[in-house]
């Protein structure tokens, strides 16, 4: 083969590097923008001019042949530096251009990150944003993400991590489910009530507290849950909580809406819940050896917007769920 037909297979060897990443075509076609039938047009091109087969396909995903794996790691950390090379270019710009792609928990996405994403991009007007909300935890590398926001305990070795604010979790219920059912004066209490629950992992369901006041020699709690119902959504357990169906544990920017207005009431104030939610929420960026400006300013700016807490701005408040 000639270097001008080489050449044209540039472009094809990246999209492989981007189908071994992804693991399907409807995902890899996703991550480059393009159509699923394309994304497969140009494979075929790739594994024509190559001679032997690249690509094992099978209903549910597709892999690499063993000359399909070695072309993608002999070129990947190639196409890697020309991405690195092209930022740096880009930015020898005045002003910050580009798409970012941000993956962020549903919840905190939606009531906290979006109410502040327009000023960014209002100053910012050359930037494009791709905001991916789903509360499983990704690889950014993998998924193509350049920032992601994470409500956890720790934040992941293989990432750059920022702590972006603090965090803390309520006990909640309706007034009226209070007035009701009683209100709870020790954790024990709770087995006797009804229970929204957030899943954290398989098998038994608990809910753990630890005593603010830690002088006391019973600083820990642990309490059976017999969920009335389950949801991995806390906005979905706080609409429940303030519809008068149980006792829930939500993360502070999920609750708080709703203590201030009256219609969810914290319980049990003098323990602390641990162990569902995060104490913490970490802005992550991939590991590079240089970050591209675009990802410097985003982190830059929410650093700022979320300086003061979810109380920042009193104005701010949840978009509607419906």
């Amino acid at each position: 083969m000639d270097s001008k037909n080489i050449d044209r297979l540039w472009p094809h060897i990246h999209w492989l590097i981007v189908l071994a990443q992804q693991g399907s075509f409807t995902s890899a076609a996703r991550r480059l923008d393009v159509s699923k039938a394309a994304m497969s047009q140009r494979m075929a091109e790739l594994e024509r001019a190559a001679g032997v087969p690249l690509i094992l396909r099978t209903t549910r995903s597709v892999r690499l042949t063993d000359a399909g794996q070695r072309l993608v790691e002999d070129t990947r950390d190639a196409y890697a530096r020309i991405a690195h090379s092209f930022a740096e270019v880009r930015d020898l710009s005045d002003v910050p251009a580009g798409l970012l792609r941000i993956t962020a928990p549903v919840a905190f996405a939606r009531q906290q990150l979006v109410a502040r994403l327009p000023e960014f991009l209002r100053r910012y007007p050359k930037i494009r944003v791709e905001l991916d909300m789903r509360d499983s935890l990704v690889s950014l590398i993998s998924e193509g993400f350049d920032l992601a926001l994470r409500h956890v305990e720790s934040p992941p070795d293989t990432d750059v991590a920022r702590v972006l604010c603090r965090t803390r979790t309520l006990l909640v219920a309706s007034p009226a489910y209070l007035a009701a059912q009683g209100m709870p004066r020790e954790p024990a209490q709770l087995v006797d009530h009804w229970h929204l629950h957030y899943p954290r992992q398989q098998g038994s369901a608990h809910w753990v507290f630890e005593r603010v006041e830690s002088r006391r020699t019973d600083r820990q709690a642990t309490v059976p849950v017999q969920p009335r119902f389950v949801a991995n959504n806390s906005e979905v357990l706080r609409d429940m909580a303030c519809a008068g169906l149980g006792i829930a544990l939500l993360p502070d920017f999920s609750a708080q809406h709703a203590v201030r207005k009256g219609e969810l009431v914290e319980i049990l104030p003098q323990w602390r819940p641990i162990g569902t939610f995060g104490r913490t929420i970490f802005a992550l960026r991939p590991y590079t050896h240089r970050t591209p400006r675009n990802v410097r300013v985003l982190l830059d700016y929410l650093l700022e917007a979320f300086a003061g807490g979810f109380d920042a701005d009193p104005a701010l408040s949840p978009p509607s769920t419906s």
